[in-house]
């Protein structure tokens, strides 16, 4: 067993017998999608600014994110990659919408939480949700392992 596989493993132990496992695949994406949010909607030092518009607390997470994901498996990376990308799309467009980037962010964070509240309520575990929350970015990894597994693909 590989390093990548005990992570998974560990991770994956809490998160055995989920009473309503489609509720948590979508919770999952939308804890991480309103983290992002939540650290893109944070002020940025001006040198941020001189390197690039883009850059921010957000930007900088998933950057940090994404490299992670390729020490943790190449394959797995390459797989994120789609949801890293599709991320930080949505909040580019929702740092130029109309709509409160804190309010919408905060909103998904609450949801994606009360989400991964129900889909694990057979544990009634507050400290299960807020492992979820620490290890949030590594929960698409988690799941994205479980395609890879079920389709074949080596990671």
């Amino acid at each position: 067993m590989n390093d990548t596989d005990t992570w998974l493993e560990r991770y994956g132990a809490h998160r055995e017998n989920l009473a309503a496992p489609g509720i948590y695949w979508l919770s999952v994406p939308l804890v991480v999608l309103g983290t992002v949010g939540l650290l893109w909607s944070l002020p940025v030092p001006p040198e941020f600014l001189e390197i690039s518009p883009l850059l921010n607390w957000g930007s900088a997470f998933l950057m940090a994110a994404t490299v992670y994901y390729f020490i943790l498996s190449l394959a797995l990376a390459i797989g994120l990659l789609p949801l890293i990308m599709g991320i930080a799309v949505f909040e580019m467009w929702l740092a130029q919408s109309d709509y409160s980037m804190l309010r919408v962010s905060a909103s998904f964070v609450v949801a994606g939480l009360l989400g991964i509240g129900f889909a694990q309520r057979n544990k009634r575990s507050l400290a299960a949700i807020v492992e979820d929350l620490q290890t949030i970015m590594l929960g698409p990894v988690w799941l994205l392992s479980i395609i890879y597994r079920r389709l074949g693909i080596p990671y």
